[in-house]
């Protein structure tokens, strides 16, 4: 049973950082996703699927997965890159590209 230790990117959707300061420990699927013949779901019987374990630091994760004997294998964190922006530079006239409606 083989896990990930990653720190999640943060929601595309908003600009704020919540539960993305965090590390998990989620554990690979072992037994590949079935499709239930009657209604057409997708099932696993694999239930380590459902296990995410969250941390403060990545020290912490890989402390764990030493403790229990869990083979395991670190993604680094993807910071982003701060792109400074001013509102008046959208009016500027020697913007690099032409401001048009």
């Amino acid at each position: 049973m083989k896990a990930r230790i990653y720190r999640p990117a943060r929601n595309a959707m908003q600009s704020g950082k919540g539960k993305s300061r965090s590390w998990l420990l989620v554990f690979e699927p072992e037994v590949p996703r079935s499709i239930d013949p009657l209604m057409g779901y997708t099932s696993s019987t694999d239930m380590a699927q459902q296990v995410r374990l969250s941390f403060e630091t990545q020290e912490e994760a890989e402390a764990y997965a030493q403790r229990n004997g869990i083979p395991y294998d670190v993604q680094p964190a993807h910071d982003p890159t701060p792109k400074r922006v001013s509102y008046p530079d959208n009016f500027r006239s020697d913007r690099k590209t032409p401001w048009t409606h």
